[in-house]
């Protein structure tokens, strides 16, 4: 599904994210987060390039690293790794303190 930008009347295709950051007044303009967030804003390439922050504000622009677009193979097996350990059922948890078990030297 693409996401377009989130500006009146804009039908274009987003490509970057923009993030306020409140207490640091900060607008933070990155690359396009991997799902619609609240409280974020998809921005077209013309609107990413136009956007300004209130008056005090100050701007950080996030270039996307262009190396990063595809995910590498450690990447890829850390994604399996992760969804075979969720798939694997729960481990019992004991309701108290382990048994304990005499053991004799003799034996």
């Amino acid at each position: 599904m693409v996401r377009r930008c989130t500006r009146s009347a804009c039908s274009m295709q987003a490509v970057a994210t923009l993030t306020y950051v409140y207490a640091d007044q900060t607008a933070v303009l990155g690359p396009l987060s991997t799902s619609a967030e609240p409280h974020t804003y998809d921005l077209c390439v013309e609107h990413s390039q136009r956007m300004s922050a209130p008056q005090g504000w100050s701007v950080l622009r996030l270039a996307p690293d262009p190396e990063a677009g595809a995910p590498s193979r450690d990447d890829l097996l850390a994604l399996a790794d992760a969804v075979r350990e969720a798939g694997r059922p729960a481990q019992p948890v004991p309701d108290g303190p382990p048994a304990l078990r005499l053991v004799r030297p003799d034996s």
